[in-house]
């Protein structure tokens, strides 16, 4: 077998495998790459000593048996038997969910999700978003301060499991998304530095140092992220991926990291022969993101909107702290115009950034499903002090009309697993750090941070706790009983309201149509001969329709047909889909 390395600051580079030691040569062919010949098969252990130092992990290792400071091992990927013939599945039309595999089940395996996956075909989605599996220290955590770029968490069950998990969920009918995190590596376990040039001071993320994606070295940096994010989708099948916190990465280069990763992406769907995708997340607001490359744009095919998460947030529960300032001012207003224009910062000032932000979407040119919406993420749950749920605070009624206006948006709605049920478990910030110096350090940092808020240090959950994971993991005896098996059968007909009525899948933002009234605390939304009735107030409202005759979809509460004048009384905490008969 032939083992390869990019170490271009390196004298000598020395390969131990299997036991046996020896030295690598320079490749006359590619600078500062090193390559040689060993006996080897699936399984084998292996790693690279640079200049006679320890053995060390191969940056582009596909597996870590033992956690990000062991050898790595060879993974053959022809091995493993596919079921599924798998056309692949686009992101137009989609309704993402969301997905910690560590929490997903008591056990936190691949493969105990993938017992679970038959609940998220019933529901109605249609793709699994994954949230990080590159391994990292320890056995649980949430996957951000991952290492070795090209491998799975081997708590999680390791690449094969990963292949399982993918394979049921085609066998399904679901699309797999990964959620990749090309910003940083985690402080621990990262080894990238003594290889060669993977970082650089010319930038500074909130992380530390800048992946290196325009200093010196910076070609090889970025294939190597091209590359991982190509193996993800070749190797595992994979439909698409999530790219973590694009803000964050620094690059000055005419032709930017992003748009050089959206054009290997289509390449490969061609060479592949079934629909890819990437989605960004990020704070920016620049619709260059997801323009076409054609048009001058990066060409992510989409990206989280947390303007939509934010306004409905703040409508729902009245916070205003932090950037829910910004649209705390008027909520109902500020979700009324997400649901148009897609963002809400397009250029207007923020209070919380002390500056304006954004610009304008061209709604001719970019489809509303190029944005994601939704009520709830995890980072939305899980960086509140106590990872406390909407369903901590709301009753089922309000629930019930958050997600009859994710579910009905102009977006790609995208949902986090177990909001459907309403689940009653907290979703918190855990680590399984094994440097005890760096767990002491993320342990009173969060204490610090939430403590700055008006928080007890003692209501700050530990993250190091075991307990503090235990309590983040969904309830399976919850779906099946009240008040949760009302809230879950509201979201499987939402979603199939969402398939069936094409209305409701047409994706121009300037043909949606909202009325509001901030006082009575009420919302319509026209989608085409589709009207979304919501009343988040307590008290029965009067909503002017202005159509008679009507048949309701859906109604979490009954009602009753609009008086003559076309008035609609929704009753409170309530809301209704119908379309004009």
């Amino acid at each position: 077998m032939r083992f390869e390395v990019w170490a271009p600051r390196a004298d000598r580079m020395t390969l131990h495998c299997a036991g046996v030691t020896s030295a690598l040569e320079r490749d006359p062919g590619r600078a500062g790459w090193w390559a040689g010949e060993a006996e080897a098969a699936d399984g084998t252990r292996y790693g690279f000593a640079v200049d006679d130092g320890p053995v060390l992990p191969d940056p582009r290792s596909r597996r870590q048996p033992d956690g990000p400071d062991g050898e790595s091992a060879v993974v053959d990927q022809g091995r493993y038997a596919w079921r599924a013939d798998w056309p692949g599945r686009p992101l137009p039309g989609a309704v993402l969910y969301e997905l910690h595999v560590g929490t997903y089940t008591p056990e936190g395996t691949l493969d105990a999700a993938a017992e679970r996956l038959g609940h998220l075909a019933e529901l109605g989605v249609t793709h699994v978003e994954l949230m990080p599996l590159c391994p990292f220290p320890g056995r649980h955590g949430w996957g951000y301060e991952g290492v070795s770029l090209w491998a799975v968490h081997e708590p999680y069950g390791g690449p094969g499991a990963l292949k399982r998990f993918v394979d049921r969920a085609h066998e399904l009918g679901l699309g797999v998304v990964l959620d990749v995190v090309h910003n940083h590596l985690g402080p621990s376990g990262n080894h990238l530095p003594s290889f060669g040039p993977y970082f650089t001071d010319t930038h500074q993320t909130p992380w530390g140092s800048a992946v290196n994606l325009d200093a010196p070295g910076s070609d090889e940096v970025r294939a190597y992220l091209v590359g991982s994010a190509l193996a993800w989708l070749r190797d595992y099948r994979l439909d698409g991926l999530r790219l973590d916190a694009v803000h964050a990465l620094r690059d000055t280069r005419a032709l930017h990291f992003l748009e050089e990763l959206s054009a290997a992406v289509d390449a490969l769907a061609g060479d592949l022969g079934r629909p890819l995708f990437l989605i960004a997340e990020s704070d920016l607001n620049d619709p260059r993101l997801i323009t076409s490359r054609e048009e001058g744009g990066l060409g992510l095919h989409a990206q989280w909107n947390d303007d939509f998460h934010h306004a409905l947030h703040t409508t729902l529960t009245g916070e205003a702290q932090g950037y829910y300032a910004d649209f705390a001012h008027a909520p109902l207003t500020a979700l009324c115009k997400t649901l148009t224009s897609g963002f809400f910062h397009n250029g207007t000032y923020s209070s919380f950034r002390e500056r304006h932000h954004g610009r304008p979407l061209d709604r001719a040119r970019i489809s509303a499903q190029r944005l994601l919406g939704y009520t709830q993420t995890h980072d939305q749950i899980g960086n509140r002090a106590q990872g406390d749920r909407l369903s901590a605070a709301l009753s089922p009624g309000l629930l019930a009309c958050a997600a009859a206006l994710a579910l009905t948006a102009p977006f790609t709605p995208m949902l986090f697993m177990g909001e459907e049920w309403g689940a009653s478990t907290p979703w918190q910030f855990f680590t399984d750090h094994t440097d005890p110096e760096l767990a002491e350090a993320v342990r009173r940092g969060r204490r610090r941070e939430f403590a700055a808020h008006g928080w007890a240090e003692e209501d700050v959950p530990d993250p190091q706790d075991p307990a503090t994971r235990d309590r983040s993991c969904l309830d399976w005896s919850e779906p099946g009983s009240a008040p949760h098996a009302r809230l879950l059968a509201w979201y499987r007909e939402l979603i199939a309201l969402r398939r069936s009525q094409a209305d409701l899948s047409d994706p121009d933002l300037a043909a949606v149509r909202v009325a509001h009234d901030p006082t009575a605390r009420w919302v319509a939304v026209r989608r085409g001969d589709v009207r979304i009735a919501v009343n988040l107030g307590k008290d029965p409202a009067a909503i002017p329709l202005g159509i008679r005759r009507v048949h309701v979809l859906a109604a979490w509460e009954p009602v009753e047909a609009p008086a003559a004048d076309g008035v609609l009384n929704v009753p409170g905490e309530s809301c209704v889909v119908l379309t004009q008969a």
